[in-house]
């Protein structure tokens, strides 16, 4: 069960908790929404997973929003309240770049958006200290949270790890806030560990 929890390193004594943990292996999970959704799968019929049309926005935008009121709901005081991550321009614009690929998964029945994964291609050239390996960084991962439980998200993430290793990627990474434990513990579950840890101090 999804479940969003508050910073709880701000209460006296509390264990300190890291600001943000990106993540890195060779395995990939859905985000965990917390508002309840309209759209499942026609009864009967299955899932394409394909890159995302100018046509998908209106059912990407409804899963940000979802997204949104998680990261909202754990750390108020940094994300506001209604708003989604993109505007339909920047969404536009970002369907058709073949660098940050969007693929969704659509009931192939209604075309309704299922799922999505916002992907981004990741190279440091010319490095004085990275090597230049190729990442596939994981922006953001949703699957409808009504639609859990049919492996809709599993479908989705192997799509997109099969796709990575295709274009010849040595990882795949991730962030995942703090805040989102239920999250975090579940893309753990699925083999990834932390990269790298942020911290914050709030004054």
């Amino acid at each position: 069960m999804a479940e969003s929890k508050g910073a709880e390193s701000r209460g006296s004594g509390a264990k300190p908790l890291p600001f943000a943990i990106e993540m890195a292996g060779k395995h990939i999970c859905m985000c965990i929404c917390e508002k309840d959704a309209e759209i499942r799968p026609e009864e009967g019929t299955g899932m394409q997973i394909r890159r995302a049309q100018e046509n998908d926005v209106e059912g990407i935008n409804r899963l940000l929003f979802q997204v949104l009121a998680v990261h909202h709901e754990g750390r108020p005081d940094l994300f506001r309240e209604n708003v989604k991550k993109y505007t339909d321009q920047e969404l536009a614009a970002m369907i058709r770049d073949d660098s940050r690929p969007v693929f969704v998964g659509v009931d192939e029945a209604s075309q309704q958006v299922l799922c999505y994964a916002f992907c981004m291609f990741q190279q440091y050239k010319d490095s004085n200290i990275l090597t230049d390996i190729k990442t596939l960084y994981i922006d953001d991962l949703c699957v409808e949270k009504q639609c859990r439980g049919q492996r809709i998200g599993r479908t989705i993430y192997e799509y997109v790890l099969d796709f990575a290793r295709r274009e010849g990627c040595y990882n795949v990474t991730l962030n995942v806030w703090a805040c989102n434990e239920p999250a975090r513990r579940f893309y753990e579950s699925c083999g990834l560990a932390p990269q790298k840890i942020g911290m914050e101090k709030i004054l």
